[in-house]
């Protein structure tokens, strides 16, 4: 085959080999008919178009154009692959079509080298029709696969086509100018009008909007942006408008990492397709031996004219043997289902990966960001004392603005989402492992854990028995102090996402046992397993290497494991593991680590991707199916053991069709893919 373009353009023109063989096809169908009416007519009608001694010589200009010019691809295909030792469809179309030509040419030439029994009416026969019709079907059936190879570019095309051609810069001094895409640089500052797609990676400086990701995470839902949220190219923004700053461009974004992977997946090799490899590397050598048995049984034992049934029977199996479905029933299989799971947010990096995660058992799952929601908030606080909840709110948020620490976040994000306004703090100050302090207009707030509390010499207990509800539900307690004075507990937990539960129960379903890794305290971790139905096992407490060994041990006992995280954390386990699912919302480290990206981190696209490998590799072993039968009873039929029987013999015409129908019936069956629900 001709070699396709590793990097994935936009190029839509039409493929060179395709418009080549197009071409050849034509003309050789135009030729192809009268040579067929030329012949058949005489056969099966009776009529005699032309004198004995005329017709060979009429079919031989017919028939050479069809197979020196139209054909030439195939003999110098089938060359090469003599000389590489790498036998295929090209190695039985160019000797079953040579030997049916050169016979028929030597038969023109010279008909006094053949015998006078072997000779009709006086004239040696001819097959020009074999070789001629043969070649028009092949054509065909090269020109319908090449059209649906194309189709699977579809996915890829469409990926590249969500970013848009150009962008809106703002300069310095404010005017608006339209650049190309590739103008675009690094801190660059862009207007993003409604209804406009994404340019470039970034976040947002100015505006509100929602913006639509489903081309990333499959969710159809649109997401609020305000200033300072993410901005992925390609997405589309709503009805508001949107001052960006590029923060990442060219292969840079995400959108041309997701195609880059997604291209990379379609050429990679899935191991069941070393099988097929396999196959196909005794398989034509047989069917050339199955071909040598049957002229030489048909020459010494079959009908008159016994060297005209043993050569047309033996190119017949030449030809219907071709093993062409055999070579495209994995490579169109993994491009049509790579290319469906860019479309849901479901990124394969090879084919391997997808065939592991097909034949997993049990799937191990990071509890934060993955059944959670990895963005802690505020669930609950409770006040004794003179202060409202919004100033005490206020109150703290002010402190822990300063603070870097996930649980601060949450507090800050709460005060922000109620108007608070915060104040400044003066004297602010860290205690190690017990919380901070500041000064915020004239009080004094103190924040931290019971042993804060005592520090400061205030006595946590008569907001104990509300807290330790709050913590027995899973929520991180802060304790706070107003000027000496205990005056409130903040409660913020990690929000179990909203479909895990929906989520673990459809995994199990497929039959996969689903078990938690993290870093977390046995309490929370064992409330989280809780909340979504229960889980096959709980393992807190964990460091990086202690889940890399829990992935070893399982699969020591014979587990297939796939690993699902998103944090630097989850790097060792995610490549210990037959298979890693990294969440796109994780660390680089994580996705590098990983054979399955997903840019929804949830566990409703580790469904998606499951049911997309079970597609996939099934769809896979159907086309194999198709294959081994079709060559199963095929061959045999070609080569006359229904001969005797019911005197039925296949024409190498007919073999022709068959052969190209077998390709297109793997081909048409991979396009299914595009339609699968996931």
């Amino acid at each position: 085959m001709a070699l396709e373009p590793e990097e994935p353009s936009l190029n839509d023109a039409p493929n060179p080999e395709l418009i080549d063989f197009k071409r050849r096809f034509w003309v050789s169908a135009v030729l192809a008919v009268p040579l067929l009416v030329l012949t058949m007519g005489s056969e099966l009608l009776g009529l005699r178009l032309l004198e004995p001694q005329i017709s060979p010589w009429v079919q031989l200009a017919l028939a050479a154009p069809i197979v020196l010019w139209a054909g030439a691809p195939f003999f110098a295909r089938g060359w090469a692959s003599l000389r590489s030792r790498h036998l295929n469809m090209f190695t039985l179309v160019s000797i079953g079509v040579g030997a049916a030509f050169l016979y028929s040419l030597v038969a023109t030439l010279a008909p006094g080298l053949f015998p006078d029994t072997f000779k009709m009416a006086g004239v040696a026969p001819v097959y020009y029709e074999a070789a001629g019709v043969v070649v028009a079907l092949v054509l065909l059936g090269q020109v319908l696969e090449l059209r649906a190879r194309a189709a699977t570019g579809k996915a890829i095309r469409a990926l590249l086509n969500l970013a848009p051609k150009t962008a809106r810069r703002i300069a310095q001094d404010g005017t608006e100018s339209e650049i190309p895409l590739s103008g675009v640089a690094m801190g660059d500052r862009l207007r993003i009008r409604p209804g406009e797609s994404v340019p470039v990676d970034g976040i947002v400086v100015d505006g509100k909007s929602s913006v639509d990701e489903s081309m990333l995470t499959g969710e159809p839902l649109p997401v609020a942006k305000a200033a300072a949220s993410a901005l992925t190219g390609g997405t589309v923004n709503g009805t508001g408008s949107l001052v960006m700053e590029a923060q990442a461009v060219g292969s840079d974004t995400t959108l041309a990492r997701i195609v880059k992977m997604v291209a990379e997946a379609q050429r990679s090799r899935a191991p069941i397709q070393a099988v097929a490899d396999r196959i196909s590397g005794w398989f034509v050598p047989l069917v050339i031996l199955v071909a040598i048995v049957t002229f030489a049984v048909w020459s010494l034992i079959g009908p008159e004219p016994r060297i005209g049934h043993a050569l047309l029977n033996a190119i017949a199996v030449l030809i219907i043997a071709c093993p062409c479905a055999l070579g495209l029933e994995t490579p169109m299989s993994i491009m049509v289902g790579t290319g469906r799971g860019a479309q849901t947010g479901v990124l394969v990096k090879s084919a391997e990966a997808l065939q592991a995660f097909e034949q997993v058992d049990t799937l191990l799952i990071d509890k934060t960001g993955t059944l959670t929601e990895g963005k802690p908030k505020l669930v609950g606080m409770e006040t004794i004392g003179a202060l409202r909840d919004d100033d005490l709110l206020r109150l703290a948020a002010s402190v822990e603005a300063r603070s870097e620490h996930p649980l601060a976040h949450a507090i800050v994000t709460a005060a922000m989402e109620r108007g608070l306004t915060l104040g400044e703090p003066e004297d602010f100050a860290v205690q190690v492992g017990s919380g901070i302090s500041a000064k915020v207009d004239g009080r004094i707030v103190v924040i931290g854990n019971t042993a804060q509390m005592t520090r400061i010499g205030v006595d946590p207990q008569p907001l104990f028995e509300a807290s330790e509800a709050k913590r027995r539900e899973g929520a991180g307690i802060m304790l706070i102090a107003i000027d000496g004075a205990l005056a409130s507990f903040i409660a913020v937990a990690d929000p179990v996402r909203a479909n895990a539960r929906e989520s673990i129960e459809a995994l199990r379903r497929q039959g996969l046992r689903v078990i938690m890794l993290t870093g977390d305290n046995p309490t929370t971790a064992q409330i989280v397993a809780d909340a979504v139905g229960g889980l096959d096992g709980v393992h807190a407490d964990l460091k990086p290497e202690d889940k890399a060994r829990i992935v070893g041990e399982l699969k020591a006992k014979g587990a297939k494991v796939a690993m699902a995280g998103d944090g630097i954390n989850d790097a060792p386990a995610l490549a210990a593991a037959d298979v890693g699912l990294a969440m796109g919302t994780g660390t680089d480290v994580a996705i590098e680590s990983a054979g399955i990206t997903l840019t929804k981190g949830d566990l409703a696209a580790v469904v998606r991707a499951r049911k997309l490998a079970k597609a996939a590799m099934g769809n896979i072993r159907q086309n194999l199916f198709f294959s081994f039968l079709f060559n199963g009873i095929g061959v045999p039929v070609a080569a006359g053991v229904l001969y005797p029987a019911t005197g039925l013999l296949m024409s190498p015409m007919f073999a022709g069709a068959a052969m190209a129908l077998s390709s297109l019936t793997v081909v048409a069956n991979a396009l299914r893919l595009n339609r699968i629900r996931l």
